[in-house]
C-alpha cells in the first residue's frame, strides 16, 4: 500500500465524493459525451462519470469508447481498473506522464483533480514538458508555478471547442501572481467560467483551500461567476442557487471574488466616489537603506562606546525589523528606550574624515571580509552605506496581522526591513499626523489583504507597487473627521501597543466610516467579516 507521504510527494489527494459527484453531474449532459479524467488516481471521477452516463441512457456496454483515464502512477491505474470492473465498467485507462500526451481535442468533458506539487519539488523533465504544453496554448508560466497550473492548461487542450472543463484547483488560482496567466487564459478560452468557493476546508487533513472550476463553451468571457458554499456537503444533491458575477480588471487578482457582494460593492463604491484613494496619492513609498551586512553596520549604544566611535560617525536609525513599531508614533522616548535596552539603534556611517575609532572599525571589517560582501564590494568606499531620504512615516511591509503606518517623529534613518512614505507637500501636515490612525479602518485593511500576497507562515507582504494601491481615506475624508481622530489618537496608540487591534479598528471605523461617511454598521460589519476571512485564509495556508 502506498504511504501518505508518497502520495503527497506526487501531488495526489483523495477527492471527497461530494466534489466529484457535483462536477460530473454538471459536466456530463448527454449519453454520448466522451469523458477524460487526466489524473484519474483510483477513479474518483470516472466512477460517478460512468454512473452519470448510465443514468442519462448511454447504451454502450462498459463505456470503453466514452470513458478515458490517465495517470502517471501504475498502481493507481490498477486500482481504478479493479473498482470500475467491479461495477461492470471497462473504460480506456493508460499509464504515463500526461504532459507527454499530445492533445486531440476529441473530448466533450475533461474532469478531475490535478496533482498539486509546489514549484520547489516540481522539477526536471516533467516540469519542462509541463511548461512546453502550456506554451503550446499560448501561456507562458514562470518558475514559481506549481504543477496544477500547466496541468489545467493542458487538460483544456483536450476539449472540443464547446466542451466542458470541471476541475478541483487550489484557491491560489485566485490570489497568486504566477496564476495571472491561468486566469487570463480561462477568460480568453471559455465562453463561461464559474467558480465554487468554500468557507470551510473540504479536504480531510489538508490545510490547502480549493475552488471548483467549471468552464465551458468557446469564446471570450469578460467576467466570471462565483458561488460561495459552506462545505462539500452543501453541494450534495443540489445545484448552487445563486451565482455572483465578478468582472476583473487587467492583471488584477481574483481575490475580490472571495468577498460578499455587499462588501465588494461598498469597497468599490467608496473608491469610485473618491472617499478613498490609492496610497500613492498621499506620497511616495520606497525601501530603506541596504547595508550589505546589518550585523556589522548596525550598532548598539554600548558597542559604539566600546569601539570609541563618536556620534559624528553614527546615524540614528529605527532598529532593524519592525516589531518595535507598535503604536502610531516612533518618538524620541521610544528610541531612547530601545537604545537603553540594547537595540541596534545606530548605523555606522563615517564622515569623509573618519575618527580613529571609526578607522579601526573599518580595518576590523576588512579583516573579517565584510568589504567582500556584494553590496559592499560594488560601492566606494565600501563602508559608506548610501542613505535614503528620511521618511515622514514608516510602513511595515511584512506582517502577520496587518501593515502599519508609524509617524517618524524623530527623523530617524531606516533600513530595508521597512518602507518609508514621504508625504506630498500639499498633504504634509494632515498626512504625517493622521494618516497612521486613519489607515486603521476596515476598508483600508481589507484593501491591504486584496493587493498583498501571502508568504511563508501566513505573512502578508506588500511590494512597493502593491503598497501604493492600498486604499487610504482621501484628504477630504480625513479632513471631515480631523478633530475626532485627534481626540482618540492616544487611546488608539495604547490599544495597538497592547495588541488590542480589533478595538482600535472599531474606534476608527466608527469615526471615519459610520459617522464620517454615513455607512451603516451592517455594511461596515461586512467589510470586517471579509477582512477576517481573507486573513484567516492566508494564515491557514501558512500552516500547511
Amino acid at each position: 500500500m502506498e504511504k501518505p507521504s508518497d502520495r503527497k510527494a506526487r501531488g495526489a489527494f483523495f477527492t471527497p465524493p461530494e466534489l466529484a459527484n457535483f462536477i460530473t453531474s454538471w459536466a456530463i449532459r448527454s449519453p454520448d459525451d466522451k469523458v477524460l479524467e487526466p489524473s484519474c488516481g483510483e477513479a474518483a471521477f470516472l466512477l460517478p462519470a460512468a454512473d452519470r452516463l448510465k443514468q442519462l441512457g448511454a447504451l454502450e456496454l462498459g463505456f470503453s469508447a466514452q470513458l478515458h483515464g490517465h495517470d502517471i502512477h501504475h498502481d493507481s491505474i490498477k486500482g481504478a481498473e479493479a473498482l470500475l470492473s467491479a461495477k461492470g465498467y471497462q473504460p480506456t485507462l493508460t499509464v504515463g506522464d500526461f504532459f507527454s500526451q499530445l492533445p486531440d481535442q476529441s473530448f466533450d468533458v475533461v474532469i478531475g483533480n490535478p496533482p498539486y506539487i509546489r514549484y520547489q519539488n516540481f522539477a526536471g523533465e516533467s516540469r519542462s514538458k509541463a511548461l512546453e504544453a502550456a506554451l503550446r496554448e499560448g501561456v507562458r508560466l514562470n518558475q514559481l508555478a506549481s504543477s496544477w497550473a500547466a496541468f489545467t492548461i493542458h487538460a483544456a487542450s483536450f476539449l472540443k471547442k464547446e466542451g466542458r472543463l470541471g476541475l478541483v484547483l487550489p484557491a491560489e488560482l485566485l490570489t497568486v501572481k504566477y496564476a495571472s496567466e491561468i486566469r487570463k487564459y480561462l477568460l480568453r478560452r471559455f465562453k463561461s467560467v464559474r467558480l465554487v468557493l468554500f468557507e470551510d476546508l473540504v479536504f480531510p487533513g489538508v490545510l490547502e483551500d480549493v475552488v471548483l472550476l467549471l468552464a465551458e463553451g468557446y469564446g471570450s468571457a469578460d467576467s466570471f461567476e462565483v458561488y460561495q458554499a459552506k462545505n462539500a456537503r452543501d453541494l450534495k444533491d443540489r445545484a448552487p442557487e445563486k451565482w455572483q458575477g465578478f468582472r476583473p480588471r487587467d492583471e488584477e487578482k481574483w481575490t475580490p471574488a472571495l468577498l460578499s457582494s455587499q462588501a465588494f460593492s461598498l469597497y468599490e463604491e467608496c473608491i469610485s466616489q473618491g472617499q478613498f484613494e490609492p496610497l500613492s496619492n498621499w506620497g511616495s513609498i520606497y525601501l530603506g537603506a541596504v547595508t550589505g551586512n546589518n550585523k556589522y553596520f548596525t550598532l548598539t549604544q554600548n558597542e559604539a562606546a566600546r569601539l570609541k566611535i563618536p556620534k559624528k560617525d553614527l546615524v540614528k536609525i529605527s532598529p532593524p525589523g519592525s516589531r518595535h513599531l507598535r503604536g502610531l508614533v516612533f518618538s524620541d522616548k521610544a528610541w531612547e528606550n530601545l537604545a537603553n535596552n540594547g537595540a541596534a539603534c545606530y548605523l555606522f556611517s563615517p564622515s569623509a574624515s573618519p575618527s580613529d575609532g571609526a578607522k579601526k572599525y573599518i580595518e576590523m571589517g576588512e579583516a573579517t571580509k565584510v568589504n567582500e560582501a556584494y553590496k559592499c564590494k560594488v560601492r566606494s568606499p565600501w563602508w559608506k552605506v548610501p542613505l535614503v531620504n528620511k521618511p515622514d512615516l514608516f510602513f511595515t511591509y511584512m506582517n502577520h496581522e496587518y501593515p502599519r503606518l508609524v509617524k517618524n517623529s524623530i527623523g530617524a534613518q531606516f533600513l530595508n526591513s521597512l518602507y518609508g512614505l514621504k508625504i506630498n507637500s500639499s498633504k504634509k501636515s494632515l498626512g504625517k499626523d493622521l494618516l497612521p490612525i486613519a489607515m486603521l479602518n476596515s476598508l483600508s485593511l481589507l484593501g491591504a489583504e486584496l493587493v498583498g500576497r501571502a508568504y511563508g507562515g501566513g505573512m502578508l507582504k506588500h511590494e512597493p507597487k502593491e503598497a501604493i494601491k492600498i486604499p487610504a481615506p482621501s484628504q477630504a475624508t480625513i479632513k471631515k473627521v480631523e478633530k475626532e481622530l485627534k481626540l482618540v489618537q492616544s487611546r488608539v496608540s495604547g490599544l495597538l501597543r497592547g495588541n488590542n487591534i480589533s478595538t482600535a479598528v472599531e474606534i476608527v471605523d466608527k469615526i471615519i466610516l459610520i459617522d464620517g461617511l454615513g455607512i451603516s454598521e451592517d455594511q461596515v460589519n461586512s467589510l470586517r467579516i471579509s477582512k477576517e476571512l481573507l486573513k484567516n485564509r492566508r494564515q491557514s495556508r501558512g500552516k500547511s
